[in-house]
């Protein structure tokens, strides 16, 4: 019996952390301190709190007020990682003379929360200094200056004239913060009306300044609400993998907002506490029900609205099908067949040529009516549903973007002409499309793919709907009325950079500053792909094939087919090796692990095509060079670089900048990843090359200009003290130049 009491106890010992370990406070805990709702991570004891971060412990007092340490009072609790309290009014009041008769300088400890970027500090008075100091493993100060000798008259503005305010921005590792207001002269001619003077953080949008009431009476009003931003540990979702306390497969991990740790959220269709497991924390939501306000479902007529798990569905009645441009119903028109075939015996003997033809009807109306069941099925399967839902849910800023019909497709392109085929690839066909209003347009028709990944093109399809950047060949719209989803873009007519290097524009040749702006414009997009675009992307099939060129030569990365979207809580996503043979990067290939330094290696043969006039792979050159990238990093090897150059490009004066290029392409393509730059660096490798170029060809044609430019030099490329910031967004970079010795 002793052996079975030990074994007991173990049990429910071990029970009992392992329900602390995978997030689940104890069942007997304090939910609520006045109107708080009180949620796991937080908690009032030690069983009910996060237990690895003491930070999370929270104070029931006797007068139900709920108190974060000694110094807030928590006002509300959010999952996604923002704790809003009450935050007090520094102020200082002066009499008559001028001199401090009253004053309250706040001080606080916000432990291991931040301050977050939500808030404002503001300073309300004449003549008034706000200072706002944190302190921690980093000290940060921020003021603001408010000036006026007669009351302000600007209601409504914090402009500088009686109130000023800045955004917060601070270090997310400072534990302690200080308000302090200051007046900054003596003046007694203020006292009338502005006898105090006042300093605080609060949220953004709490407070809005009254120039007739808040100069005279702020201390009427002594706290706002400020919000500090939590999170859990000090690891990433990729660091902390498998043991995250998010809950179970309803919830997800996401990097914090604050620099450090994580927060979870539950996954779209669900709602709840995410840190906690399926049976308490994220639970499906129910759209189809009158009460819910949040989540609405877009069926036209609330009947046919039917629940499912993360989701809804408007399911229509016997006889009647779904509308899919106002999720309504539709009657099926089939009625008037019954009728006709309710008189056939009478008609049959009086006008056979009448039967003849309303048989013909039938047969074209019944294959009119299947084709509209066809399309239907299509556009479901290829989530039409839920592209229409997310455009009409406001979740995507760009309204421009376009559902077409298969018949506008089919007439756009003549029946998908052969004569209209563009071109042809791995990941489809490009066709010519003559729109109705007489706009051409390019139409990518996908090859067969896997229906099971329907959300994520639609994803795809909004992000890409909303990249604004003039060297990506901007999505106009889909058609998911076919079998395989069809992409309508922006026509570009100029041909490929391909056809220019190899193909069918290879006798206009590319000057070297063409080349090298060219070179600069694709790695400035891939720049902005991978780290300024709202979610990162990855392309996966960079190639000369997929860089259109317009009639200025202007560079346009397109065909997205084969990308990627990274979520933000991953730096890399295992995937189905893609992507095109002398361009694949040999890392992917061999371990399927996709990251942007993928594209790097793919970005690094396009370099080398450029330079050489090449193509990345042919197997009519000799053994040694039918691969280009093994050709060039010989090459480099063994200091014979410029044999492998094109001789159209190559002249005394840009020698070297070739030289720094092949040396950039070269480290593009090294075999492991993490040892090649980010496309980031590559852009602004190149744009130092490429302004430097203009600064020599500047000081040439105007030498005497040049002269007077003492004490400033622009350094090279090649080794200098010049640094180039590379702004992927607007492709341009800026340099930041020494002064000369």
């Amino acid at each position: 019996m002793k052996v079975h009491g030990v074994f007991l106890v173990a049990v429910f010992f071990y029970l009992a952390y392992t329900q602390m370990v995978n997030g689940q406070p104890h069942k007997d805990c304090q939910t609520s301190c006045g109107k708080v709702t009180i949620e796991y991570p937080f908690g009032t004891s030690p069983d009910c709190h996060y237990a690895d971060d003491p930070s999370f412990k929270l104070t029931c007092n006797d007068k139900e007020k709920l108190l974060f340490g000694r110094d807030f009072e928590v006002i509300n609790i959010s999952h996604s990682g923002e704790l809003r309290v009450w935050n007090n009014v520094s102020y200082a009041c002066y009499d008559s003379q001028g001199n401090l008769k009253d004053w309250q300088y706040n001080s606080y400890t916000q432990a291991n929360l931040s301050l977050s970027r939500n808030n404002k500090f503001t300073a309300v008075g004449c003549n008034a200094l706000g200072l706002l100091m944190t302190y921690g493993t980093r000290n940060h100060s921020a003021v603001c200056l408010s000036t006026c000798d007669s009351p302000p008259v600007a209601n409504g503005e914090c402009n500088g004239e009686g109130c000023c305010s800045t955004d917060v921005s601070v270090p997310f590792d400072s534990y302690e913060f200080q308000t302090l207001p200051v007046r900054v002269t003596n003046m007694t001619s203020v006292y009338d009306f502005n006898p105090c003077i006042y300093a605080f953080l609060a949220e953004n949008g709490t407070f809005h300044f009254d120039a007739s009431e808040d100069i005279k009476n702020l201390p009427n009003v002594t706290t706002f609400p400020l919000v500090l931003d939590w999170s859990i540990g000090n690891q990433t979702c990729n660091e902390v993998g498998n043991a995250s306390v998010c809950g179970m497969n309803n919830s997800t991990c996401f990097d914090s907002a604050r620099g450090t740790g994580y927060n979870c959220k539950c996954l779209e269709g669900f709602e709840g506490n995410p840190y906690l497991s399926n049976k308490h924390g994220c639970k499906d939501i129910n759209e189809c029900t009158t009460n819910s306000t949040i989540y609405k479902h877009n069926c036209s007529d609330p009947s046919t609205c039917r629940n499912k798990v993360g989701g809804f569905d408007c399911k229509c009645k016997s006889g009647y099908r779904l509308d899919t441009t106002n999720m309504s119903c539709k009657r099926k028109d089939f009625g008037w067949a019954t009728i006709l075939l309710g008189k056939l015996p009478s008609v049959l003997v009086e006008q056979p040529l009448s039967i003849l033809l309303a048989v013909s009807c039938v047969r074209q109306k019944m294959k009119h009516r299947k084709n509209s069941q066809l399309r239907q099925k299509f556009f479901v399967q290829n989530g039409g549903g839920l592209l229409v839902q997310r455009l009409s849910g406001g979740e995507t800023s760009n309204s421009n973007i376009k559902i077409f019909t298969e018949e506008g497709m089919k007439t756009a392109t003549n029946g998908y002409d052969q004569s209209r085929i563009l071109g042809q690839g791995g990941q489809g066909t490009v066709y010519k499309g003559i729109l109705p209003d007489n706009s051409i347009v390019a139409i990518k028709k996908d090859r067969l793919g896997d229906n099971s990944q329907v959300e994520q093109f639609i994803n795809e399809v909004l992000v890409l709907s909303q990249i604004n950047h003039r060297n990506v060949v901007k999505l106009l719209g889909c058609c998911l009325e076919t079998e395989v989803p069809l992409l309508v873009y922006e026509f570009i007519n100029s041909g490929t950079l391909f056809d220019h290097l190899h193909g069918s524009f290879s006798s206009l040749s590319l000057t070297w500053e063409h080349r090298l702006r060219i070179a600069l414009e694709i790695a400035g997009t891939l720049a902005y792909l991978h780290s300024s675009a709202s979610i990162p992307i990855i392309h996966r099939d960079v190639k000369t094939a997929n860089i259109l060129l317009d009639e200025n030569l202007t560079a346009k990365v397109a065909d997205f087919g084969a990308s990627r979207l990274i979520p933000m809580d991953k730096e890399q996503l295992t995937t189905m090796v893609q992507g095109t043979l002398g361009y694949l990067d040999p890392e992917y290939y061999n371990t399927g692990l996709l990251n942007e330094k993928s594209d790097v290696y793919s970005f690094g043969v396009v370099l080398m095509e450029l330079l050489s006039g090449q193509k990345a792979l042919c197997f009519e050159r000799p053994q040694y060079s039918k691969h280009l990238v093994s050709y060039f990093a010989s090459a480099i090897k063994e200091n014979r670089v410029y044999e492998v150059i094109d001789e159209k490009v190559m002249t005394e004066d840009n020698k070297m900048e070739i030289k720094e290029v092949a040396r950039i392409a070269v480290e593009c393509t090294r075999l492991m990843g993490e040892e090649r730059p980010k496309m980031k660096e590559v852009a602004a490798e190149l744009e130092g090359l490429r302004v430097t170029k203009d600064k020599h060809h500047w000081s040439a044609q105007y030498p005497e200009e040049t002269e007077h430019l003492v004490g400033v030099e622009i350094i090279s490329a090649q080794g200098g003290s010049s640094t180039t910031d590379y702004d992927s967004i607007k492709n341009v970079a800026t340099l930041h130049i020494e002064a000369g010795r």
